[in-house]
Order: C-alpha cells, then sequence, then structure tokens
C-alpha cells in the first residue's frame, strides 16, 4: 500500500478532472474530509499504521465517481478504486474495507465499522462547524447548477430535514461537533418558520 503516491495520483486527477461546477464535491471538500478523518481517527485511538492508511485512501477516493456521475457516485468510486488501486499495492481486503467506507458515506449513512463511522463523521463534519454556512452556501450552488433545488426557501428546508436527521456516530464527533450543529439547525428553523 503506497498511501502518498496515490494521494498524489489522485489529487492530480481530482484537481484535473472533476466539474468545475463541484462548488462543495470538489478537491477543496476532499481534502477537507481527510484532515477530518484523521483528526477523529487520533482522537478515537486509532493507532495502526494500516487503519489509519486504509481511512486515508478512502477518505481520499470517496468522492471520486463525481468523476463521472452525481447521483450513485459512491457505487462508481468503488468501481474506480477496484480498477486504480491493485497498481498501488493494495490487497484485495484492503480494497474491501476501502469500498466498505466509502459506501457507508452514502446517505442515509450506515457505517457497520469503526473506519466507516470515522468516515461518515468526517464527511459531515462541517454541518457542526463555524464555517457551516459558507460550505453549505456551495453546496446550495451546486444543486442550483444541477436544478435539483429551486430556490433558497426549499434549500433551506431541505437542510433542516437534513440536519434534523443527521447524527454522528463517534464519541468525538458527538463531542466536539453536535451542539454547534444543534445550533445551526435552530437558525434554519427560525429562517424557514419551524
Amino acid at each position: 500500500m503506497n498511501v502518498a503516491d496515490i494521494k498524489q495520483f489522485i489529487v492530480s486527477v481530482l484537481a484535473t478532472e472533476l466539474s468545475p461546477t463541484l462548488y462543495y464535491h470538489g478537491l477543496h471538500h476532499v481534502l477537507d474530509v481527510v484532515e477530518a478523518a484523521d483528526r477523529i481517527a487520533r482522537a478515537e485511538c486509532i493507532t495502526d499504521t494500516e487503519s489509519l492508511d486504509l481511512l486515508r485512501t478512502a477518505a481520499l477516493f470517496h468522492d471520486v465517481g463525481f468523476l463521472s456521475t452525481y447521483k450513485g457516485h459512491e457505487e462508481v468510486g468503488c468501481t474506480y478504486v477496484q480498477r486504480v488501486l491493485p497498481d498501488f499495492g493494495y490487497e484485495p481486503e484492503q480494497i474491501r474495507a476501502i469500498c466498505g467506507m466509502i459506501m457507508a458515506t452514502r446517505i442515509p449513512q450506515e457505517p457497520r465499522t469503526k473506519l466507516e463511522e470515522i468516515l461518515c463523521d468526517a464527511d459531515l463534519d462541517y454541518l457542526g462547524r463555524d464555517d457551516f454556512e459558507p460550505i453549505a452556501h456551495s453546496l446550495y450552488k451546486e444543486l442550483m447548477a444541477r436544478e435539483m433545488v429551486t430556490d433558497e426557501l426549499v434549500w433551506n428546508r431541505i437542510q433542516v430535514n437534513f440536519l434534523g436527521n443527521h447524527h454522528y456516530w463517534t464519541p468525538t464527533a458527538i463531542a466536539t461537533r453536535q451542539a454547534v450543529k444543534e445550533k445551526h439547525l435552530d437558525t434554519l428553523k427560525l429562517l424557514v418558520g419551524v
């Protein structure tokens, strides 16, 4: 498993091949998720090198399916990693673990392992951060570009529903992100009159 080489490879691919209208799901999001996954893993006492390498690889590739599709990108991403990762020294069982983490990020999230829980929490880390509003706005712009939302009121109702149904999985994310996420939800409820 050569994580340094695979990171260089996928960062180059995502930087050059992702649609410029992926205002939220761009390379910046992928790198943010990698950082959040590392932080959560440390706090959750994940220390073995292989687990950390698998988690970082899954974080780097969790949205690679956006290269070719918007809906169902997780499945497409798994096909991509099954094709690419063997060339970087990844074994079949390692690729299965990475695909499990990628698939766990599909909404609604259904993680079954600790590493899957960490990646799910890292993927939606922004929901409980102070930079929630500009990041959420980038997703609004992305969905508007695809005609998947019609206006800000509809978008804010979607966000109320999403935040209301979302929950963090790891004790770390619950302790560090839940309270701020609830404040964002309260603000959104006021905006839509709920």
